[in-house]
């Protein structure tokens, strides 16, 4: 559902569909997990369901005997949302005198750019606190973290995901404002801050996005790694100072290191609320107005809201590289 104010709903339709694909293009994280909208007067807890694989049946039959059977089972994982949002003030003098077209910057530039920030910031908090967490250079811990990513520790990742049965990511969640998905070609998928480029350009086998063959990149994408692609967001931001003694590697602080989180994601690894779905995003515009409080309609504001949430669906189908930058 979409809320524009006091002006008209053919204008407030135009400005959500502004904010959605805006705020998409900064929404990685919003391709690859298992979406679901929030319909309208529901309750603000989503479920998801997985139902579990059916055990091998090495038994051999008995003649004229039928088999107990196998009931099936299900795991359910559930995601209470929040509410999130946020808005500007404007003034009458700013909308009548200013010469930059304020109202249109905001309604299809920054509170877009501010929706899908915020979005993508709770999502990528709740994903790097999964618990399949692997740290760089065979240490135990994130405060002893000094090493940056290598080509033995990515095939260490797919590995465990492999051994989970874990499916690589085929198809994506397509941009727009209807929920939908389109195919890609089979691969696991990694999201990195882009102080990691270095690293992953250097490993062996790497193979830029122009040298694809007949494989689209994702926006932001690097490149790929035998099974993984990586995509680059800055919104993948670093334990700052988390880790063990700096050497050549970036420091917030000139001494400990900062550990980079870098999420591998396999196909329903995570489960979100989409911001395209029904009734999870609105936008306001409030144009001043003589009221109380206002009596000269000397004040206005430019605002959205939404529901979201993300969760972890199954904590082996997706791994959490926790690894060091070089400073260069």
């Amino acid at each position: 559902m979409s809320t524009y104010g006091d002006i008209s709903p053919r204008t407030s339709a135009l400005a959500v569909k502004d904010l959605l694909p805006r705020a998409h293009q900064v929404m990685i994280l919003e391709k690859f997990g298992a979406a679901q909208t929030l319909p309208a007067r529901n309750s603000k807890t989503v479920k998801f369901r997985r139902y579990n694989a059916l055990p091998v049946s090495t038994v051999a039959l008995t003649e004229g005997v039928a088999p107990a059977g196998t009931p099936l089972t299900v795991t359910d994982v559930t995601l209470t949302l929040s509410q999130y949002g946020n808005y500007v003030p404007i003034t009458d003098v700013i909308l009548d005198t200013h010469e930059d077209p304020v109202l249109q910057e905001l309604t299809t530039g920054l509170i877009p750019q501010q929706a899908g920030e915020t979005i993508e910031t709770i999502r990528y908090g709740a994903l790097k606190a999964c618990s399949n967490v692997f740290y760089a250079g065979g240490v135990g811990a994130r405060n002893a973290v000094v090493a940056t990513l290598d080509l033995n520790l990515q095939r260490k990742i797919t590995r465990a995901l492999k051994r989970q049965n874990a499916k690589k990511i085929t198809k994506i969640i397509k941009a727009g404002i209807n929920i939908g998905t389109e195919p890609v070609a089979a691969s696991y998928v990694a999201i990195v801050h882009p102080d990691m480029e270095p690293s992953i350009r250097s490993l062996t086998g790497f193979i830029p996005i122009e040298k694809y063959s007949g494989i689209t990149p994702f926006e932001s994408e690097l490149g790929k790694v035998e099974d993984v692609r990586y995509i680059s967001s800055t919104l993948c931001s670093s334990y700052a100072n988390a880790g063990g003694a700096k050497g050549t590697m970036i420091s917030t602080g000139g001494t400990s290191a900062d550990v980079y989180p870098i999420l591998y994601l396999a196909e329903n690894a995570y489960g979100i609320v989409a911001l395209k779905g029904k009734f999870s995003a609105e936008v306001f515009v409030v144009n001043p107005k003589a009221a109380i409080g206002d009596p000269l309609a000397q004040q206005g504001t430019v605002g959205w809201k939404t529901m979201q949430g993300a969760v972890v669906l199954n904590d082996l189908w997706m791994g959490v590289a926790e690894v060091a930058a070089p400073a260069l």
